[in-house]
């Protein structure tokens, strides 16, 4: 069976997911709601409809063609009510403009894999491949293991970013067509964590430490808050955490706002407006601090 599953968008030539150059498959859903998210669009499995407001020409063909009227009229704009579409999207195709658009379309495995092996001899030569983002895979956990499967009956190497809070049942499903995980730290303290996302971590620590023991390669990966995690307590947490597991690769991904205009689309406040930067002098330090418990660190600095 060609299994088919709903993804937001297929990024190519990625150089910051994994290895070498890569593929990424971003798939809908996701069990957080991180405060600092820069993709809200994901969080839902169905579609979406976003409204660019730059775009709007104000001609109203959105407003009249809506068959559930949750489209009107505002001063600056147009109003979705969410709870009234039925993601029909009659909405979009009528939008010249381009002012409303889909986020998230089904796509099947072979689909997708006929896009990704466009590129097999990039991957080959850089010693890159695949990765599923999201969202969170785990959150269409059959989608995601047909798709690695696939790809490595071509022969291409696999990953995943995830923020570890899944069933391990899930997890298992992947495993024996996974090379690298890609796993979230967002924060160590669990109440504090429950704050910031909506969940706590006991299970997602859980899962860490079974990929660690089920061979698989991990690389953690902290986004970086300011007031929530970009401070020494935390990060020394994170080292001797790493260390007792013997995690030897981490990433900092410092804050950065690339994705407001998305929540201005979904009709989403941005809760973190006011927040500042990771200064580079506070990256260098992070840097130090888990250097110290003998990892390995990559900045990935978007600002």
């Amino acid at each position: 069976m060609d299994r088919v599953g709903t993804i937001f968008n297929i990024q190519r030539f990625s150089v910051q997911d994994g290895p070498g150059i890569r593929t990424l498959v971003f798939l809908k859903g996701c069990p957080l709601t991180c405060l600092w998210c820069c993709n809200p669009e994901s969080r839902g499995v169905k579609p979406d409809v976003l409204f660019r407001k730059m775009k709007c020409l104000g001609c109203d063909r959105c407003v009249g063609n809506c068959p559930k009227g949750a489209i009107r009229s505002v001063e600056g704009g147009r109003v979705i009510d969410r709870e009234k579409c039925d993601l029909c999207m009659e909405c979009v195709r009528k939008c010249y403009a381009g002012a409303l658009e889909t986020a998230g379309e089904e796509k099947s495995v072979t689909e997708i894999v006929e896009e990704v092996l466009k590129d097999w001899q990039f991957y080959g030569n850089s010693g890159g491949g695949v990765t599923l983002s999201g969202g969170e895979p785990l959150m269409q956990p059959e989608f995601a293991a047909d798709i690695l499967r696939e790809c490595k009956r071509n022969g291409i190497h696999t990953a995943i970013e995830t923020c570890g809070y899944a069933r391990w049942e899930d997890y298992e499903k992947l495993l024996g067509w996974l090379d690298l995980v890609l796993f979230d730290l967002k924060q160590m303290d669990s109440k504090m964590h429950r704050k910031v996302t909506g969940v706590p971590n006991e299970r997602i620590l859980e899962n860490l430490e079974k990929l660690v023991r089920a061979g698989k390669q991990v690389i953690v990966r902290l986004p970086l808050i300011p007031g929530i995690n970009a401070h020494r307590e935390h990060i020394e947490k994170v080292g001797r955490f790493c260390q007792e597991l013997s995690i030897a690769q981490a990433h900092l991904l410092p804050y950065h706002k690339l994705g407001v205009q998305k929540y201005e689309a979904l009709g989403i406040a941005y809760p973190l407006e006011e927040l500042g930067a990771v200064s580079d002098e506070e990256l260098e330090e992070f840097r130090r601090i888990l250097e110290g418990y003998g990892i390995t660190v990559t900045i990935y600095n978007h600002s």
